[in-house]
Parts: C-alpha cells; sequence; structure tokens
C-alpha cells in the first residue's frame, strides 16, 4: 500500500536522482523538461516540510511540494483557498501505474483538512499530453501563461509556457 509522508533531508540522494532520472525521461521523448532545476527550492521545501514522497514498501514512487499561495504564477486568480501541487516527479520504476491519483487523495483529505476548496497545479504549455493525463484526474484547464523572470521563481520555473490547472472535486 502507498503511504504520504514528508520527504526527509536523508531522501534528498534519491530525490535529485529522481529529478535527474525525469529530465532524461522527458528530454529522450523531445518533451520540454526542467534545466537547472533549483536545488534549493528542494531542500526549502523539505526543510519547511513542504515536501512529500509517496513510498511503497522502502521505495519512493513519487515526489511533490506543495504551497498554499501562487500570486506569481496564479496572480489574480490567487484568493488564499487553494492547494498548490508543484515539481511532481515519478520514479521511472512506477510510471504508466497512475501514481498521481494517490497525491489527488491525499491532497483533497489535506484540502479539507485545512479548509481549502481547490488544489491547482502548473505543467508544460506545449505537452498536450501530460495536460490531458491529469484532465483524465478531474482537472480543468484554466488558461496558458508564462512565467516572469523573476527571483521570486526557482531558476527552473522562470520564463516558463504553463497550463495552468485546477480541480475542484
Amino acid at each position: 500500500m502507498a503511504e504520504v509522508r514528508n520527504t526527509l533531508m536523508t531522501d534528498l540522494d534519491e530525490v535529485f536522482r529522481l529529478f535527474e532520472s525525469s529530465i532524461r525521461y522527458q528530454e529522450e521523448r523531445g518533451y520540454n523538461s526542467w534545466r537547472n532545476y533549483d536545488r534549493s527550492a528542494v531542500i526549502r521545501d523539505i526543510e519547511s516540510k513542504n515536501h512529500y514522497k509517496i513510498v511503497s514498501g522502502d521505495k519512493i514512487v513519487i515526489v511533490f511540494s506543495v504551497c498554499y499561495s501562487d500570486k506569481i504564477i496564479w496572480r489574480h486568480r490567487e484568493t488564499g483557498d487553494s492547494l498548490y501541487l508543484h515539481r511532481i516527479v515519478v520514479n521511472p520504476e512506477f510510471k504508466g501505474q497512475r501514481s498521481f491519483g494517490v497525491i489527488l487523495e491525499w491532497a483533497i483529505q489535506h484540502g479539507k483538512e485545512r479548509g481549502i476548496a481547490k488544489i491547482r497545479m502548473d505543467t508544460w504549455a506545449d505537452n498536450a499530453k501530460i495536460i490531458a493525463y491529469y484532465q483524465g484526474f478531474g482537472f480543468e484547464w484554466i488558461e496558458n501563461y508564462t512565467t516572469p523572470n523573476t527571483l521570486e521563481l526557482p531558476v527552473h520555473n522562470r520564463n516558463l509556457p504553463l497550463a495552468l490547472l485546477e480541480y475542484r472535486g
């Protein structure tokens, strides 16, 4: 049974290995990929207990970050009632198993516990396959948006054409 837990600093090497593996996977298939992803952003997420892992046995299946405000990307749509999912990375050993469903179940429950009505995320604007994947879980496409080049965003999120997606359950 897969279980959601906070990522620990002792998981950091494996988390970075998963990021590198994901980048290779995306590049080999001609998809956009994170370039120069901001390792310090991942470390900050772990330290602030906003980074999670889904584990099955002794293996990490998938990792992701959460935040509760995203004014830079969601701008005027930021209303303080959303949970934001970021930096979702699947272990290649578990690709094709729809592991994102475990994240969504957890996010729905976590949101209820915090009085949060919506779950939001962003993904590559030019990857129709990944957008359709998330829509298959009930996410709605809101708009495409290119992020600004600002120090407030991690390096890998600057000048990035994104599709903004929202789940209202």
